[in-house]
């Protein structure tokens, strides 16, 4: 789908500014490369990593590329790789998924004149770090609601399970904000890449009200990248403690088993050896010979567990 946002002149001509492409065919593509004179890059050669695939020059055209988080702050999200192809007279974007921030940013301009490609560029650079801005404090609302959950909630007496699964469930939110987090990042690293390129590239071409809005987009990542690192610490402090209050209930279980093994076999021994019936047994003809055997199996059976309790295991 291809997207045109031209700017009518004071002559009545029209120009185009900026050519949005959302999962181009092939012949929206060829269409663009011959009324523009630049190449349209495909989804391979976007999802390269290389600084020098992500960050090139060719005469005049800068070709940048970046992985950008599609869809909304909550769930349903993604990673996207996206073009920007920055010439002196258009900007032409490339994607192939729905990013909310290219959809805002041609809303604010289809009732703005005026407005240069480059700053086209910087206002969707600055939408885009915004937007992931929204991301993080997304994870940071999910990490509070799973720290209360591990550190503040009380855990059910007599539920292992309960508080077993609740436990996992926590470590599986940590992971997934972790992921998105590490995410969040790498766009900044990729945007904060792109900022540096086109402010190096143009000079000094970039007007100075542009110059500082793409400083103020390093600046921005620089203290969101901080916010990033803070994240990443709670995130790995809530798995530790997830994983040892996992081990200390499973440790909780084994023990109990423990003891009660060792409980056992004294009285099974007592009883071993009652049930032996042989004829000279000094309590077999007693009176008192079966209530005796169970007094001595109930003292086989306090003795342990008071030495465990003297002990403090249990």
């Amino acid at each position: 789908m291809l997207h045109r946002y031209d700017e009518i002149g004071s002559d009545g001509a029209r120009a185009c500014r900026w050519i949005d492409l959302v999962d181009p065919s092939l012949e929206e593509i060829e269409l663009v490369r011959r009324q523009t004179g630049v190449d349209v890059p495909s989804q391979e050669s976007l999802r390269e990593i290389e600084a020098s695939s992500r960050l090139r020059v060719h005469t005049d055209v800068l070709y940048m590329s970046a992985p950008l988080l599609a869809g909304t702050a909550t769930e349903d999200w993604s990673v996207a790789p996206a073009g920007f192809i920055l010439a002196p007279d258009i900007l032409v974007t490339v994607r192939f998924s729905d990013i909310e921030a290219f959809d805002s940013v041609a809303a604010e301009i289809t009732a703005e004149d005026g407005l240069l490609p480059a700053a086209i560029f910087t206002r969707l650079l600055e939408e885009i770090v915004d937007r992931s801005a929204d991301h993080l404090e997304r994870a940071a609302e999910a990490i509070n609601a799973t720290s209360r959950a591990i550190f503040f909630d009380q855990p059910r007496r007599r539920q292992l399970s309960h508080d077993t699964a609740t436990l996992r469930r926590a470590m599986r939110n940590i992971g997934q904000v972790s992921d998105r987090a590490s995410q969040v990042r790498y766009t900044f690293l990729s945007i904060g890449r792109m900022a540096d390129f086109v402010m190096e590239r143009c000079t000094p071409k970039l007007e100075d009200g542009m110059r500082d809005r793409l400083l103020a987009v390093r600046r921005d990542i620089s203290s969101l990248d901080e916010f990033e690192l803070s994240l990443s610490g709670r995130v790995q402090l809530l798995q530790d403690a997830a994983t040892g209050f996992i081990s200390i209930a499973q440790n909780d279980v084994v023990k109990v088993l423990t003891v009660a093994s060792v409980v056992g076999i004294p009285p099974v021994l007592v009883v071993g050896i009652y049930g032996m019936n042989f004829r000279e047994m000094p309590e077999l003809s007693w009176k008192f010979g079966y209530p005796f055997a169970l007094m001595l199996c109930a003292i086989s059976i306090l003795l342990p567990l008071v030495w465990f309790k003297w002990r403090d295991w249990i």
